[in-house]
């Protein structure tokens, strides 16, 4: 799951654009990937993405539902 339009959309499109040209090989692999049918590149809303809970600062109301929606719970004292 991808919070980046464009990027989902370059992964499905097998024509290269010249602004994407500085694209790295390991999107080129992701693209392959896509277009053999591998896996599939959906788009997440950014305040969905549940990535960003191991990789971003975030304030509490939004850390607490990424963490519900890992099924996670919260640490209690005993």
């Amino acid at each position: 799951m991808c919070d980046n339009t464009i990027a989902v959309n370059l992964s499905k499109n097998p024509v290269m654009h010249s602004r994407s040209k500085h694209i790295k090989i390991k999107h080129h692999f992701i693209r392959d990937y896509v277009q053999r049918g591998t896996f599939e590149l959906m788009f997440v809303n950014t305040k969905e993405q549940l990535a960003d809970i191991f990789t971003k600062s975030l304030p509490e109301d939004m850390f607490v539902s990424l963490r519900l929606s890992l099924g996670l719970e919260p640490i209690t004292d005993q």
